[in-house]
């Protein structure tokens, strides 16, 4: 008879939040992010997610352009509006934001809870011109453990990395959020799903982790992004969307995800994590982490 883990039910409503800043604009895009985290609560989310750079916009043309727009974290007034906008709504957000400190900038994430400031992720693969700009992420994975369950984070082209999703399920992560800003990739044919949403689905079902996506629409300064913001449940199958590649869209998903651990165990057999090799490779993939949680 299969064994059925005794876990506690951990029952979330996950919104994405799919928008399209307006490049430099931080007052009006954090304005108009606030306004999309108090619909998310109203729609009954738990845990909101937002894109990569929302409150800037993404294409920059210099470091000091970058600089000019970055904010220290916690404390600068992007922050503040998020970390209030999560208290006042009850609400776990998750925002993507350039970060200054001292004088290193990095492309970030803030996490935000009813709370208060919960944590920073910076994102650890820069893409194209981000690396003349930000330096890469030097917090590794974290895991940031809520009221609402175990989340990681990871920003746009983390994802086509697999360590990204193995580590953030091997030190106990349930959820994967991802702030985004996907752009086309060569050769992609219309007809066929964006490159990014097969990668989360993939890893989603290698790992036994749910993940949501939340990327943004429009062009800026002749860069185009795609849209398809995604959740993608524990087995790797869409929960909600794929949005629409051209407008602005909420997508939400009713998970439990106390189902990423205990339905790790597909059969009387085979567990995801305890069938890796390790004394092939190394169980926690050289980084010196203790023993995974799994």
């Amino acid at each position: 008879m299969p064994i059925v883990e005794d876990i506690p039910e951990s029952r979330v409503r996950i919104a994405c939040l799919q928008m399209r800043p307006e490049w430099g604009a931080v007052a009006t895009n954090v304005s108009r992010s606030v306004g999309l985290i108090a619909a998310a609560a109203a729609a009954g989310a738990t845990i909101v997610v937002l894109p990569e750079l929302c409150s800037t916009g993404y294409v920059f043309a210099s470091r000091d352009e970058a600089f000019a727009v970055a904010e220290e974290l916690p404390h600068g007034s992007t922050a503040v509006a998020w970390i209030e906008a999560a208290r006042r709504h009850r609400v776990i957000v998750v925002a993507g934001i350039a970060e200054r400190a001292d004088n290193r900038l990095y492309n970030a994430a803030l996490i935000a809870g009813p709370e208060g400031p919960i944590g920073i992720y910076r994102k650890n693969h820069l893409w194209g011109a981000e690396a003349l700009f930000f330096e890469p992420g030097n917090l590794g994975f974290p895991v940031f453990h809520t009221a609402a369950g175990r989340l990681a984070v990871a920003i746009c082209y983390d994802l086509w990395f697999p360590e990204t999703f193995r580590m953030a399920a091997l030190q106990g992560a349930d959820l994967l959020c991802v702030p985004t800003n996907w752009v086309p990739m060569a050769a992609q044919s219309d007809s066929l799903p964006a490159m990014a949403n097969i990668l989360m689905m993939a890893g989603a079902h290698s790992n036994s982790l749910f993940v949501a996506a939340a990327d943004r629409v429009g062009v800026e300064r002749d860069q185009a992004f795609v849209g398809r913001s995604l959740i993608v449940d524990c087995a790797g199958w869409p929960a909600a969307g794929p949005a629409g590649a051209d407008a602005e869209e909420m997508i939400v998903a009713d998970v439990n995800l106390a189902d990423a651990r205990r339905k790790r165990r597909w059969n009387d057999f085979n567990q995801i994590l305890r069938d890796r090799r390790t004394d092939l490779y190394d169980e926690m993939l050289g980084t010196g982490l203790k023993r995974g949680w799994y």
